[in-house]
């Protein structure tokens, strides 16, 4: 990309109607005042003596989303965090980020930190269709464009780093058969070129496939920081590389990379050792799913929740900026997340907290008023509302988004979802 078309980006997207109403709040006309009574004062004879009521007014900026925060040496001017979503908009046969992806991030760029899509750190750890890289110096130079354009806009953005192991298909990998923990099936579902395969019985990772697939996560660390980003976020959930090694149904290795629940969460640790050498200070997060329940190879039963208790009081040890945490889904669509379920982790994890899955406006702010989490993060509301924070604050309606055009590679459902509009009502409440 040229710099004039570079400029022309940054100009397209800086005049996205969003920033624009986020920078009028400021200028926003009080509709209601509020009369409050000051506390007493005690005079000197020691009679309690009523202060002058004084007149205040709501302030839509007093909640807790709103508010800075540090996580480890990443600094937030909101705890509005926009999570890791998977949108296959890579379509090409190098997986490189492209102008619509600099367009997507940057209409988001007023989120308090921009976690991306997971993104390969080899050509060994693809298993889904149409995600980019971060392993040639091509997705290098591509997504130095997007941080380019979202730092013009005020934002910060972290890279998550994303390896499939058992979970991949031959499909992926021109053939040959995906890696795992050991030869056992996870019995999931690949996203391949020609649509959703069953995963098929991996071979066991050697210790030098270990010790490379550490290496390939260190040098996608490496190019994270060259292609401009914040820091890095460890992809460590759903089905994939890591959880396998964690699981004591798929790792029966009898290394020091299993065996035990020390063993299980051994290459974790690695990873993370190694993703946070090219940094200075903590920016690397580490995204895990304690509760993950798929097939007959995931369940949070109670020695899987045992299993990342100890995990998360071991992070400690180690340069974590943060822990995101995925909670267990709501008992029902649009019912409050289980607090406990996160609690349970914010006693064991001495750092920062991003809580994540079923969170609205109210929740987000009563989790964090708690003192359960730092930061709440958001898919898909973000997916529908670029202008997340800006809707958050002027108490607006959230837009849906279209469930058919997550996947497609089209603009279509990707960077065309309008902003709210500065003449809109506001709504009473947004929900959670």
């Amino acid at each position: 990309m040229s710099l004039e078309s570079f400029g022309k980006l940054v100009l397209l997207v800086h005049r996205s109607p969003s920033l624009i109403v986020l920078r009028r709040l400021i200028d926003v006309p009080h509709q209601a005042e509020v009369t409050e009574q000051r506390p007493s004062a005690v005079s000197k004879d020691g009679n309690h003596t009523m202060s002058q009521p004084r007149t205040t007014q709501p302030n839509a900026l007093d909640q807790p989303l709103l508010r800075r925060a540090d996580l480890g040496d990443l600094s937030l001017p909101n705890r509005v965090v926009m999570a890791p979503t998977t949108r296959a908009r890579a379509a090409n046969d190098q997986l490189v980020p492209t102008p619509m992806h600099a367009a997507y991030y940057g209409q988001r760029a007023s989120a308090g930190l921009i976690i991306t899509e997971g993104t390969w750190v080899s050509e060994r750890a693809i298993g889904f269709t149409c995600v980019p890289g971060i392993y040639s110096e091509e997705q290098v130079a591509a997504w130095r464009r997007v941080t380019d354009v979202v730092h013009a806009l005020g934002g910060r953005i972290v890279l998550q780093l994303w390896h499939t192991g058992a979970a991949s298909h031959p499909d992926h990998l021109g053939g040959e058969l995906p890696a795992g923990p050991s030869a056992i099936n996870p019995h999931e579902m690949s996203f391949t070129p020609s649509g959703f395969k069953e995963t098929v019985t991996p071979r066991e990772m050697t210790g030098a496939d270990i010790q490379s697939t550490i290496a390939d996560y260190h040098a996608a660390a490496h190019n994270a920081r060259r292609a401009g980003f914040d820091g890095v976020e460890v992809h460590a959930v759903g089905a994939f590389l890591i959880p396998q090694f964690l699981n004591p149904r798929l790792n029966h290795r009898s290394d020091s990379y299993g065996g035990d629940s020390a063993g299980r969460r051994r290459l974790l640790l690695e990873i993370i050792d190694a993703v946070a050498a090219p940094w200075d200070g903590r920016r690397v997060g580490v995204r895990l799913s304690p509760y993950w329940t798929t097939g007959d190879r995931f369940t949070a039963d109670a020695s899987t929740l045992a299993d990342y208790d100890e995990l998360a009081a071991e992070l400690n040890d180690h340069p974590v900026a943060y822990l995101h945490l995925l909670g267990p889904a709501p008992a029902a669509p649009g019912e409050c997340p289980d607090f406990g379920a996160f609690r349970r982790y914010r006693q064991r994890f001495d750092g920062p907290l991003i809580a994540n899955r079923g969170f609205g406006v109210e929740s987000g702010n009563a989790v964090i008023e708690a003192g359960i989490a730092d930061a709440v993060s958001f898919a898909t509301h973000f997916i529908a509302n670029p202008d997340l924070v800006t809707r958050f604050a002027m108490s607006r309606d959230l837009a849906a988004g279209d469930p058919d055009t997550y996947y497609t590679g089209a603009a279509d459902g990707y960077v065309d979802y309008p902003v709210s509009g500065w003449r809109d009502e506001p709504a009473s409440a947004v929900t959670g």
